[in-house]
């Protein structure tokens, strides 16, 4: 494997950061939405901003140049740039996955980072592939699936299940130009995420480039304290919320602006319609105050020393699943007031929908993650991985 080179512990030469504003990144996701659609990925381009406004180095660890933010901060951000487009921000989502990369020994991480900060990591990890045991390391060979942001990653990791520590799958991390790209993303939704398959042949991967997913991490700060495969669900649930908001936003635009088809009063003088927004909104809000005050709380204990506890987690995990329900519902809700205009395919509600729905199906917003909170909350063991 070519990438390897004489370790270190820290970065000794970065390159010099140009920031660039979120607002003008989002106002240009905004106007190409289209596009990403009808390429089938976020373009390198639109990645590059995004690395730009700190979203690639939000997840970084200090010691190497990033910002380490806490990760009320980094849903923000993320929500924010949902609003614009859903899959934008499932892509942007990953600046989080570094996250994971804190569990690879820190000479291995001073490799990555060496070039600076703000490294984007995608990976195709299910359904995982055997891998053959060799002298230092593993011999890769295989097909992953929904490997979203790979065509504008820097790392590409896929999940092997050789070498397991207590049973837990492995994930090996390769340069792009040792893995192909197997270009056959066609859904209904979430169509610019660019979740392409994986193909690697005959890849040797060294020990110390694997890691053990949410495995205990190498990074001694507040962040890589707060629990991974739960901040992994988060990010991802919280493009519901960015969803929900411009459904609502896109019905409000609607409501006295034009004329309806059949001459009734405009939306905003029936009350049927004033009473569904205003409960919309209310459910929206509710779900949202609950994500981000568990959010805070959790880190807020870590702040002070504590250990995460199974209850936090679960919470996390919860809250998560909530708000990728409770988000998608309020989008269905905008598009039944939307009326005829909505069917159509370029109306911005028909997007939405299609996008939310995308959200609710990843396993780690499954509705089996109720059943997990509700055995913890009862002190039964809960369902297998949930914790």
């Amino acid at each position: 494997m070519s990438i390897i080179t004489q370790p270190t512990d820290s970065v000794s030469e970065i390159a010099t950061f140009n920031p660039l504003s979120l607002n003008e990144v989002i106002a240009e996701i905004a106007s190409r939405r289209e596009e990403f659609e009808r390429v089938s990925h976020i373009p390198r381009d639109v990645i590059a901003k995004l690395k730009r406004a700190g979203v690639y180095r939000a997840a970084t660890p200090r010691r190497f140049g990033g910002d380490a933010r806490p990760p009320v901060e980094f849903l923000h951000m993320i929500e924010r740039i949902a609003v614009a487009d859903g899959s934008a921000a499932w892509v942007a989502s990953f600046g989080s996955a570094t996250i994971y990369l804190a569990a690879l020994p820190l000479a291995t991480q001073a490799q990555i980072y060496a070039e600076g900060p703000d490294q984007v990591f995608a990976g195709g990890l299910f359904p995982l592939q055997p891998a053959q045991p060799v002298d230092g390391g593993f011999m890769v060979n295989g097909t992953w699936k929904f490997a979203s942001g790979c065509k504008g990653a820097d790392w590409l990791g896929v999940g092997i299940g050789a070498g397991n520590e207590g049973g837990k799958p492995r994930t090996a991390v390769f340069r792009p130009q040792q893995v192909e790209i197997v270009e056959n993303w066609d859904v209904v939704g979430m169509q610019g995420t660019g979740s392409h398959d994986l193909l690697v042949t005959n890849q040797f991967a060294p020990d110390e480039w694997t890691f053990v997913r949410g495995g205990e991490s190498q990074v001694d700060e507040p962040l890589y304290r707060y629990p991974s495969i739960a901040y992994a669900a988060q990010v991802l649930a919280v493009v519901n919320l960015g969803l929900a908001r411009a459904a609502l936003n896109a019905v409000n635009q609607m409501s006295g602006g034009r004329k309806t088809t059949t001459g009734a009063p405009k939306l905003a003088d029936r009350a049927y319609f004033r009473i569904e927004l205003s409960k919309a909104e209310a459910q929206l809000r509710s779900a949202r105050a609950f994500f981000y005050e568990t959010t805070d709380d959790v880190w807020q204990s870590i702040l002070t020393g504590n250990p995460v506890t199974s209850e936090q987690v679960s919470l996390l995990r919860l809250a998560a699943t909530q708000i990728a329900r409770e988000g998608t519902d309020v989008v269905h809700r905008a598009y039944r007031l939307g009326g005829t205009a909505a069917i159509y395919k370029s109306h911005p509600l028909q997007r939405f929908l299609r996008d939310s729905m995308v959200v609710t199906q990843h396993a780690f917003l499954a509705e089996g993650n109720y059943d997990g909170a509700g055995a913890v909350f009862v002190g039964v063991p809960p369902i297998p991985g949930y914790l």
